[in-house]
């Protein structure tokens, strides 16, 4: 474990909440999987209520409505930018493990494509309430953070962890996860033609099989990194993934039924041929 004090991590110790002042790096992010927890439950009770109001649930009663993809960029880009950071303004003690350089790798892949390829890439994005952005900019850089200061700053796996089944394993489920979340963003995309902003049927893929063929892909992903990784950060990052994606999927799932006949009765909502 590193108890070294990094100039990064202090920044966020001392100044950006005082849950997190304390001089134990193990008990602060005990602390923050502890709040990540609350926010998962609390997420879940709202959302049964009504869906997070983006896309096509935005609306003005949320605040001032922002660009789409302007705002989705800058609001996934803390999950990016916090661990580049971290990374130069640390000494970075664990960064000598290989297993340790793949997992952080993975996680900037994953919002290299989530916070610029993605929105980039998208056609007809409907404005994002003000109130979604703060939420989703803050859970980036309270998430970004948490991640990445486990990887460089606080546990240092062994070389024998890369060639362990655990690890492999999880990395061959984060890899088909994030092929499988690539690939349904790409078919949604061009559902649409240049111009169009309306919603149609997703097919092909997942979504023969689900309607939320691409936030099945994303779980998986999760699921996968948190195998491979074996800690509470990762494990609540995880388990996050798989609430709040599939109470979208669910009103996802809702919304096809209710807007078009033809929407295939036998399709699942998240888990293939099962729910």
């Amino acid at each position: 474990m590193a108890t070294e004090t990094h100039s990064g991590d202090k920044f966020i110790r001392d100044y950006l909440h005082p849950l997190f002042r304390t001089n134990n790096d193990s008990e602060m992010l005990t602390r923050m999987v502890w709040i990540f927890l609350f926010y998962t439950l609390s997420v879940v009770v709202i959302m049964f209520v009504l869906p997070a109001p983006y896309g096509r649930y935005s609306s003005s009663r949320f605040g001032l409505l922002l660009p789409g993809k302007l705002a989705w960029m800058i609001q996934e880009s803390p999950a990016l930018l916090v661990p580049i950071v971290l990374l130069w303004t640390t000494s970075a003690s664990c960064w000598e493990s290989t297993a340790n350089k793949i997992l952080f790798a993975a996680f900037i892949i994953h919002y290299v494509q989530r916070s610029f390829i993605f929105p980039l890439t998208t056609r007809g994005a409907k404005d994002s309430p003000f109130l979604v952005f703060i939420s989703a900019l803050s859970f980036c850089l309270f998430n970004g953070f948490m991640q990445s200061h486990y990887l460089l700053n606080c546990f240092q796996y062994n070389e024998n962890w890369v060639t362990s089944p655990q690890f492999v394993t999880g990395l061959i489920i984060f890899c088909v996860g994030l092929a499988i979340n690539v690939h349904s963003d790409q078919l949604l995309i061009h559902l649409r033609k240049p111009g169009e902003t309306g919603y149609k049927i997703p097919v092909g893929g997942m979504f023969d099989y689900v309607t939320g063929g691409n936030f099945f892909g994303e779980i998986i992903e999760w699921a996968g990194f948190a195998i491979a990784s074996c800690n509470s950060p990762s494990a609540i990052f995880a388990l996050f993934t798989a609430c709040y994606l599939g109470m979208r999927a669910w009103h996802h799932h809702n919304y096809y039924l209710a807007k078009f006949e033809d929407y295939p009765r036998t399709r699942k909502i998240i888990i293939p041929f099962l729910f």
